[in-house]
């Protein structure tokens, strides 16, 4: 074991998570944190990591980021075609983890996904900087290409094809993970972590205590 890595560590002093502290469903609690990350100035504090199962069984992370959520799911975007996109069709559940180190903080999901609506990709699409809306057209995502030169060679493509009026392609647009289970973790002295996981039983949220 390299030892240099393994003596690296940290106590987690800042906050406690109570039971009593809670809410009684975990989209209520998620609001709690989500308005305490963006307030303590988090760098990309709607960054998670994103989880899918791949063909092989294996599962397959990536950092994606969060666009919005409610009691209906947590919403993010990306090209249908990618890993991401091909894992979702064959096995349409995944989890994520947000990680705000600055509160000692973790949240993890875990859900079913499903696509949203071509009208809400398409507002969304219609928000995003013109770049990023050509982005969309010019990059085969998650396929292998020669060189850089290619996506250079698109970008200049599609700049030329479309000018200002930047339709949404149809193979990029948005998904949203209905959770299932949400848990809460708050790092503690010693490793004696709070965590505070609800799940969802039919279509009421039990929260319980999970050792550390």
């Amino acid at each position: 074991m390299n030892k240099e890595i393994a003596d690296i560590r940290k106590d987690y002093l800042q906050k406690s998570l109570l039971e009593a502290d809670t809410a009684a469903n975990p989209i209520a609690q998620f609001t709690t944190w989500w308005n305490e990350a963006v307030a303590s100035n988090i760098d990309e504090v709607n960054a998670l990591t994103l989880s899918t199962i791949n063909a092989a069984g294996y599962p397959n992370a990536r950092i994606v980021l969060l666009k919005s959520y409610d009691e209906q799911g947590f919403v993010f975007f990306t090209n249908y075609t990618s890993a991401k996109g091909a894992e979702l069709a064959q096995n349409a559940k995944a989890s994520m983890v947000f990680f705000w180190k600055e509160l000692e903080r973790q949240v993890r999901i875990l859900g079913s996904i499903e696509k949203l609506s071509d009208a809400e990709s398409d507002a969304y699409f219609n928000s995003r900087p013109a770049g990023s809306r050509i982005g969309a057209w010019s990059s085969p995502q998650s396929q292998i290409i020669a060189n850089r030169d290619i996506l250079e060679a698109n970008m200049a493509f599609y700049a030329a094809k479309f000018g200002d009026a930047i339709p949404r392609p149809p193979h990029w647009g948005g998904y949203s993970l209905k959770p299932i289970s949400v848990e809460f973790w708050q790092g503690r002295s010693s490793r004696l972590h709070d965590r505070i996981k609800y799940e969802l039983n039919d279509t009421q949220w039990q929260k319980v205590r999970l050792a550390p």
